[in-house]
């Protein structure tokens, strides 16, 4: 018989009250740490379930993406397929001079676009194969008409779709919300006039985002968008150690298959928490993941200003406690812990962990239209995800319309290139544990990758130029 089968077959017996499961007695008192038994669930509540099986061979699958995703490897293409060419790339007109200063009254495309020196030119061509998405989770939304009246506002000065391709799940009704919004609207203008997906996953994964839920759904489909960018996570710590694992081992395969997984780095700086009664910083998944390209955030170094980045206090980064530190970026985070004037003390952060942010992009400040209305000032890297993720699809583009594979998994590619492409945010630090021996601070930026805005933001000649060849 089966699995369907048999599957089906437990399901009837259960519902017709001929099959039940009790637990011991120590298995009832036994939960996880931080888990509250609320009773038996009350019979008409629906219920969504996902069969994720029990992987194999995962180290033989672990080897694969990084032969598929490191330029020096023979097996290097970008993953696991290519796409040819539909048309001919276009001469891009030479790059502006970096370091601009112009004034500004908020973050819109055109301040991205002026910041990370973008030209007009620098727009999907409409007739290739390449595509981006985005991923809605926690009942967030966004709406058709925001998108459109966003483009009316901040659109004028360069090619855009204003409407979505396609939507991949359930599209709440109600209202829109402002992360929603912020995530299509800002990388529809990044990645702009490029085809773009929406992946909804309505429901909840123990109260969180049901990511093994949105990355089967990958897993099944063959044909995807080259980029896809999540501005959600969870404190690694507030998830079981069988689930964060499946999930890693859906990360992975996305990376084997050549997609561009972004995930925002989170808002709460190194983050904090009580262990044994002495304060830790506490990382974040799927941004901890090695098999993920994670995108801090950063702030002009003078508010009104299209200037130098410097640190924004929230960006999220540190080290794993769940994941090893991959070996791509072994080189650059030794050197950060054996040089870093203001390094906290050992006892706050597992220094052998999976390092992150990889890169970052401005977070500070953004225009966003939702429910009809503009709204200014909203930050986070929910931001800047979407932002580099837009980015990133552009040099697709280029790289499609040349007859190369999509970018695929990137982090073996950035770390071996050691930040070129970028620039460098040296000055700031981010935000940790209100106590009297870290006092509120917890890693510093400096001169190459650090745990704050990892390599730097992009200039986006330099980084096509960079990620063009091979």
């Amino acid at each position: 018989m089966g699995l369907q089968a048999c599957l089906l077959g437990l399901f009837a017996l259960i519902l017709s009250g001929k099959c039940s499961y009790s637990p011991e007695p120590d298995q009832r008192r036994t939960l996880p740490p931080g888990w509250v038994s609320l009773g038996r669930a009350d019979p008409e509540e629906e219920l969504s379930l996902t069969f994720a099986l029990r992987q194999q061979n995962l180290e033989r699958l672990s080897e694969l993406v990084q032969a598929v995703s490191d330029p020096n490897s023979p097996q290097y293409v970008g993953g696991l397929h290519r796409f040819p060419p539909t048309s001919s790339l276009r001469q891009r007109p030479e790059p502006q001079v970096t370091g601009t200063v112009g004034l500004h009254l908020g973050v819109t495309p055109s301040v991205i676009r002026k910041r990370y020196n973008l030209t007009s030119q620098d727009v999907g061509s409409g007739t290739s194969n390449n595509s981006q998405a985005c991923a809605q989770f926690l009942e967030q939304y966004f709406h058709d008409s925001d998108l459109a009246q966003f483009m009316r506002l901040f659109g004028g000065n360069f090619a855009h779709q204003a409407s979505v391709t396609r939507v991949v799940g359930q599209q709440g009704r109600g209202r829109a919300g402002i992360e929603a919004s912020l995530d299509v609207q800002y990388l529809m203008s990044a990645g702009a006039n490029i085809s773009t997906w929406v992946y909804s996953s309505p429901g909840r994964h123990e109260g969180q985002e049901p990511f093994l839920q949105w990355l089967i759904l990958l897993s099944n489909e063959s044909a995807l968008p080259h980029v896809h960018t999540v501005s959600y996570g969870d404190e690694e710590d507030s998830l079981s150690s069988a689930y964060i694992q499946r999930v890693n081992t859906e990360l992975m395969k996305a990376a084997a298959r050549g997609l561009t997984l972004l995930f925002a780095s989170g808002d709460s700086g190194a983050g904090c928490w009580s262990v044994s009664g002495r304060h830790q910083f506490r990382p974040t998944f799927p941004a901890s993941s090695p098999y993920v390209t994670t995108v801090g955030g950063t702030s002009f170094q003078e508010p009104f200003l299209i200037t130098n980045e410097i640190v924004d206090y929230i960006s999220g980064g540190g080290f794993s406690n769940v994941f090893p530190r991959p070996s791509y970026q072994e080189e650059a985070v030794a050197k950060f812990l054996s040089s870093s004037p203001h390094l906290p003390p050992s006892s706050y952060f597992n220094a052998s962990g999976r390092a992150y942010p990889d890169v970052a992009a401005l977070s500070d400040g953004y225009w966003v239209v939702s429910n009809r209305v503009p709204i200014p000032w909203v930050s986070g890297t929910s931001a800047s995800t979407p932002v580099f993720g837009g980015l990133l699809s552009l040099i697709n583009e280029h790289r499609i319309l040349s007859g190369r594979p999509p970018l695929g998994f990137l982090n073996p590619r950035l770390y071996q290139q050691h930040g070129a492409g970028l620039f460098d945010v040296t000055h700031g630090c981010h935000a940790s544990c209100l106590d009297e021996e870290v006092e509120g601070q917890g890693f510093c930026s400096g001169p190459g990758w650090d745990p704050v805005t990892g390599w730097g933001t992009p200039n986006f000649p330099a980084l096509l130029k960079t990620l063009l060849n091979p």
